[in-house]
């Protein structure tokens, strides 16, 4: 039987659209992955790969390259301004489990798929190429495209085209418009900074969410060699060089022992601000929208990052279902439904909480108020429970195949 289709085209080479590439060429369907950057992001982001983001890394076989590049975090901890334990969940009871949470900054995961995909003869990788238009018809999709240096343009056809091309994607502008991203902006901005410092001198856990009114922050260890994530608060007026100025006396408010510059060393500092938005559809024809193109969320509890995998490994499938003429293409309505309301019911209220709950409006009797801190009190005796919070993390996925004919 002849395949369903020849090609696919994925606009951008972050993780997700290195993934889904990955996947697609492994199957053995061609796809080429056009990325407007020379090279990959190198900015601090994202870092923590939940259960369903492992299952489908585990599936494109790099999660074992993965596992060994990173670490797996053991307890996730809320703590008081002062660092007093407030609750926190255990993931040790795992243990070897290949779907445990693991940990390794995002842009380290860019540079495993690019080996593991370089391998691949069906996935091409096109650099500093930028989209400048796209269109469609009944019979294909395709992408105008100039290239950085020589201003050369082309058009490039596919069957279907993916926009994996992060929160100002190209593809999402061009079907919906470019103010077109339903959802909010939080008056939070957020300052992710990469720092060696010995936070575990200090009893603080593997991950750590300190809540407060003023210092709210996350520091979690992200490699093996002892560099920490701290993501904080700050004001959204300031500019990049006031931010610069004031870290060295928020980093000595904020951190257990109160150092000063010479005490840690700083390696990264990206400000961003934050928001909760989801494209109106994730599929308009042959063109489809996976993660940060298509929903953004706030980065505390990596929901964002883990959310965005999950739709990678549910459009594979259902890609696959129409390459094997098991499933037709209005599998890709099914895509676009499902994981829309995965973001609204689960993503989006989720990570919502989380957030407002760095900053509660009495930090001193979080344990009286929060419910969600209440069960996790429960669950550091209850391994039952404990186990059920870490496995309902799949919640958030969806088997396509079901639909297979």
């Amino acid at each position: 039987m002849a395949p369903g289709f020849k090609k696919v085209i994925i606009v951008g080479a972050g993780p997700a659209g290195q993934l889904l590439g990955l996947l697609l060429a492994k199957y053995g369907i061609p796809t080429t992955i056009v990325e407007q950057s020379t090279d990959l992001d190198a900015n601090p982001r994202a870092t923590h790969y939940g259960p369903p983001a492992m299952k489908i890394l585990n599936l494109a076989g790099v999660g074992e390259d993965l596992r060994t590049r990173g670490f797996a975090p053991d307890t996730v901890a809320w703590r008081q301004r002062d660092g007093t334990f407030i609750t926190g969940i255990s993931h040790g009871i795992l243990k070897d489990d290949p779907e445990r949470i693991t940990a390794l900054p995002l842009n380290q995961l860019g540079k495993l798929l690019l080996e593991h995909g370089k391998k691949q003869p069906l996935l091409e990788y096109l650099f500093n190429h930028r989209v400048t238009a796209i269109g469609q018809d009944e019979l294909q999709a395709w992408v105008d495209v100039e290239h950085a240096e020589t201003k050369e343009t082309s058009r490039m056809t596919a069957d279907y085209i993916v926009g994996c091309d992060g929160a100002n994607s190209i593809v999402r502008r061009s079907l919906f418009g470019d103010w077109e991203f339903p959802g909010k902006t939080w008056d939070e901005q957020v300052i992710a900074t990469n720092v060696y410092y010995d936070f575990a001198k200090y009893g603080y856990s593997d991950a750590n969410f300190i809540v407060g009114p003023e210092h709210w922050h996350m520091a979690s260890k992200i490699t093996k060699d002892g560099m920490w994530r701290v993501s904080y608060g700050q004001l959204p007026a300031l500019k990049l060089e006031e931010v610069t100025e004031q870290l060295p006396e928020k980093f000595r408010t904020m951190f257990p022992g109160h150092p000063g510059p010479d005490q840690y060393k700083l390696v990264s500092m990206s400000p961003y601000r934050i928001h909760q938005r989801l494209a109106k559809q994730m599929r308009v024809g042959r063109f489809l929208l996976a993660a940060d193109a298509a929903h953004l969320c706030n980065p505390f509890g990596g929901l964002g990052l883990t959310g965005g995998i999950v739709d990678v490994g549910g459009l594979y499938e259902c890609l696959v279902g129409i390459y094997d003429n098991k499933a037709d293409s209005d599998i890709l309505d099914v895509y676009s439904r499902v994981r829309r309301e995965k973001y609204q019911q689960i993503i989006d209220p989720m990570s919502s909480d989380n957030l407002k709950r760095m900053f509660p409006a009495d930090p001193d009797n979080v344990m009286e108020t929060d419910e969600f801190f209440k069960v996790c009190k429960k669950a550091e005796t209850d391994t039952e429970l404990r186990l059920k919070m870490i496995k309902d993390s799949h919640n958030m996925s969806y088997d396509f195949t079901q639909h297979y004919r």
